[in-house]
């Protein structure tokens, strides 16, 4: 599955502006297969998870917004998945864990940092010493989600964000899911001045001139 998602958003058609996320069935992941794993040795462990760490990177930056809708299950290595997207929607059926404590492992897709990002290292360390159960409405508050909607209707609320983000500039989409990610690890000046250079590269666009044009003149654009 990690080869199958890393060659579809390596050949995602030039036109396509936004992507859904979703999992069939009742759940959206329920992590790694404990089952291939039972037998391993460590140089082979750590080549296993530098490639997820580069499948997920390669998927959170492909330069679309990833929308991610979420019911059931989103544990282990699909709530790491799922941190990797941009806009997360989940039915309030939802619920996240990090068991990796209770099985004698750890996280190895990413999740110390995406996951980290998200809800803090205290509250990281909590969930996965405890391996306890996050309910849909406690991750809302944590952040795991951005919006929280009814059983069944995780897909249309996440198409319906993915057209809204698709009708922008797609340099402003670009350096909105990138620009941000790179600010936030760096000092604050840095931050400040690659801000300012953004701000620059989108400001003197012919699709600056044209949103600026249709607000003025109270019409809409199409990018």
């Amino acid at each position: 599955m990690f080869h199958e998602l890393r060659d579809a958003f390596a050949a995602l058609p030039s036109d396509v502006r936004a992507v859904v996320l979703a999992g069939e069935g009742k759940h959206f992941c329920s992590g790694l297969d404990l089952s291939e794993h039972k037998i391993a040795e460590p140089f082979p462990s750590v080549l296993y998870s530098r490639e997820g760490h580069r499948i997920f990177d390669s998927i959170k930056n492909c330069g679309r917004p990833i929308v991610t809708a979420m019911q059931g299950a989103v544990i282990g290595g699909g709530l790491e998945l799922a941190c990797c997207t941009h806009i997360r929607v989940a039915e309030t059926g939802t619920f996240y864990e990090l068991p990796e404590g209770r099985r004698g492992i750890f996280l190895g897709g990413g999740g110390t940092v995406h996951v980290r990002r998200i809800i803090g290292a205290g509250r990281l360390t909590e969930i996965m010493l405890t391996g306890r159960r996050v309910t849909a409405e406690e991750g809302q508050q944590m952040g795991l989600s951005h919006y929280l909607v009814e059983p069944g209707q995780a897909r249309t609320k996440a198409l319906e964000l993915a057209e809204r983000v698709a009708q922008n500039a797609p340099i402003s989409n670009y350096l909105m899911l990138t620009a941000i990610d790179m600010i936030d690890t760096m000092p604050p000046e840095a931050g400040l001045f690659t801000e300012a250079i953004a701000q620059a590269l989108t400001l003197t666009t012919g699709d600056a001139q044209a949103g600026m044009d249709a607000f003025l003149q109270k019409r809409d654009v199409k990018f």
